[in-house]
């Protein structure tokens, strides 16, 4: 399953509104089939997979993170359909579907077909991939990320406005990737302005993932932008399941005040910078204790001489 999973990270932001799925088949202790959803959401993991191992499905295990869709598009067959008619033995899953049209309905499916199923092997690490996809179908907004580039004391830039660049070029690179990973981008009117970013995708290989860009502002935003008056405005975003936010320290300050972020990426260079611009505008707290119980850490790397710190909402 964890190599199903690392198949469905492929997917994440360009498969929306369509989840980023895995799919590895197994016979005999060798890999015969690969799938992962391709771009626009067609065709899906299982189809690939199955197409990659023909004849050799039957008998086979198939590992899906998600489970297989059981309703008939325009765009192609159901998945469940085309597991129960190849004839693999078994089926592992990872994370039930919450769409009405699917939940439950593709096991089912599987089951009726004779075909042994098992659901929750690599289930927490599923939500994390898949969380995008998710949180949509839960609350109907999509998963947001805010990144911030600090010096050890906090800051994002210098008193006169001096930001690059903080953190090296080990963490600016992770950056992109996570760019990559995403289907909009959002910066405020400050950094707009006055850094006038490409938000764009630099990384050999990878420049057509480039995310949509989105400007937070009460103002007008320039051509080729989207305008968001308020944080909320994201939700109405369509193919639009996953959101970095990058700056500046009001629109995090925003996002933050409205309750919409659900995971934090903290790059800190060893620097320190003293009187300078904060990475975080006021949060509006009035107690110390409204703070806590907020965020837990789920990794930590080196990046170069930078450290990455990547926490998720409690």
């Amino acid at each position: 399953m964890g190599a199903a999973l690392a198949l469905a990270t492929r997917g994440v932001g360009r498969t929306a509104p369509n989840p980023p799925v895995g799919c590895l088949i197994i016979k005999e202790d060798k890999v015969v089939g690969r799938g992962w959803t391709q771009p626009g959401g067609r065709p899906h993991a299982e189809a690939m997979a199955l197409v990659q191992a023909g004849d050799a499905a039957r008998g086979a295990t198939a590992y899906v993170t998600l489970e297989p869709c059981a309703h008939v598009s325009e765009r192609g067959p159901a998945c469940a359909e085309l597991l129960a008619s190849s004839g693999v033995a078994r089926v592992v899953i990872a994370l039930g579907d919450p769409d009405p049209r699917t939940d439950g309905a593709g096991i089912a499916r599987l089951q009726a077909a004779g075909i042994e199923t098992r659901l929750g092997a690599g289930g927490a690490h599923a939500e994390r991939v898949m969380a995008g996809f998710l949180k949509r179908r839960r609350t109907g907004g999509p998963h947001v990320t805010l990144k911030l580039a600090t010096s050890l004391d906090g800051r994002i830039a210098t008193a006169g406005g001096q930001s690059r660049w903080i953190t090296g070029p080990e963490s600016r690179a992770h950056a992109h990737l996570e760019r990559a990973r995403c289907e909009l981008i959002v910066v405020g009117r400050g950094t707009l302005e006055a850094d006038d970013p490409g938000l764009d995708v630099r990384l050999p290989g990878l420049e057509d993932r480039s995310p949509q860009r989105a400007v937070l502002t009460t103002g007008t935003a320039p051509d080729g932008w989207i305008l968001l008056a308020k944080p909320e405005d994201v939700s109405a975003i369509e193919k639009v399941d996953h959101v970095l936010v990058e700056g500046g320290a009001g629109t995090a300050a925003a996002f933050l005040r409205a309750d919409l972020v659900d995971r934090l990426l903290l790059y800190r260079a060893p620097i320190l910078i003293g009187t300078g611009r904060d990475a975080i505008g006021d949060l509006g707290l009035s107690n110390l204790s409204e703070a806590h119980g907020r965020w837990r850490p789920i990794d930590t790397r080196q990046l170069g001489s930078d450290r990455l710190d990547v926490y998720e909402r409690i």
